[in-house]
């Protein structure tokens, strides 16, 4: 039991560190972040939880298994400066309902297109962290247009991404495990907000059975059109060759960029030393990587322009 619990955390990404309070965040140095706007939409059976804070562009932001919209801590008030935040609570888990159905990825994702229709919004950049990284890649599948830029942290394209010696024990979850979690920031988390709490073993029986299917968008991957980066931990659960084939599926990293970057991918992949796959989450570095892309940027001006400048 202890084996499988250790891998438990592994998979959602949070092990010590999720926050337990559902306040608001608060921006850097003290400063209150603009007026947090929060409610429900009823998409396909279920009321999904969002909140909105910060101005600026949209950036649908999504949190990783038994988590919570707050378990992005101070990665949050760093996005909301200049960007529009629309966090969601994914399908069963903070403040959204469980309800009847089984915890579906490609589900989650039509879901999520839907609840930006209904909240008013054509397109929208998206981030999304370990199992939201999942969901994030099946909303630009399925829902393109919903889709301007993406960032994908912490998550595989395919099962067989995460180290081999995981997948059992994560394979293993199931409610066996809710007596021995109940001294978790996952369980007080999802206690203090959820709207039955009581759900939590059935919560863990729906992950084990999301954890035991197998699934491959290789395919998927290589037909995404909008912008894509990848972020990881240099210590993350995710291997390492699996990562840089990921990019590779999205054109990056076949060639040299040439002199003037005339061969550079529009996609960018961003490793990051230093992190794990349960800390990369509360990292101020994902906020600060994945902003210059989602705003556009390019990473430095070339040489051929630093000399002509003299």
């Amino acid at each position: 039991m202890k084996l499988k619990f250790v891998f438990l955390l592994a998979f959602i990404g949070q092990l010590g560190l999720a926050q337990t309070s559902s306040t608001p965040s608060k921006a850097a140095e003290g400063k209150p972040q603009s007026d947090v706007k929060s409610g429900y939409v009823s998409v396909n059976g279920l009321k999904y939880y969002y909140q909105i804070q910060g101005v600026g562009e949209p950036l649908l932001l999504l949190h990783g298994g038994l988590g919570q919209i707050e378990m992005f801590g101070p990665v949050i008030p760093i996005l909301a400066k200049n960007r529009q935040v629309i966090g969601v609570d994914l399908h069963g888990h903070g403040r959204t309902g469980l309800g009847d159905r089984k915890i579906n990825l490609i589900d989650i994702g039509n879901d999520l297109a839907e609840i930006l229709t209904q909240l008013g919004y054509k397109q929208v950049d998206v981030l999304g962290y370990s199992m939201g990284g999942g969901v994030a890649l099946r909303l630009a599948v399925q829902h393109p247009e919903k889709v301007r830029r993406l960032v994908i942290a912490s998550a595989p394209y395919a099962k067989a991404g995460f180290y081999p010696e995981m997948l059992p024990q994560q394979e293993a979850v199931s409610s066996a495990m809710a007596e021995a979690m109940k001294e978790t920031p996952m369980y007080k988390s999802y206690v203090a907000i959820a709207p039955k709490p009581e759900e939590f073993p059935k919560l863990l029986d729906r992950m084990g059975e999301l954890m035991r299917a197998n699934y491959d968008w290789s395919e998927d991957v290589k037909k995404l059109q909008m912008p894509v980066m990848l972020i990881y931990g240099d210590s993350d659960m995710i291997r390492l060759d699996h990562v840089v084939s990921f990019y590779n599926l999205l054109g990056g990293g076949l060639k040299d960029a040439g002199w003037n970057r005339e061969y550079m991918s529009k996609n960018r992949l961003a490793i990051l030393p230093g992190l794990t796959h349960y800390e990369l989450f509360l990292s101020p570095r994902l906020a600060t990587t994945a902003l210059p892309f989602l705003n556009g940027e390019s990473g430095a001006e070339s040489w051929n322009s630093l000399v002509d400048k003299k």
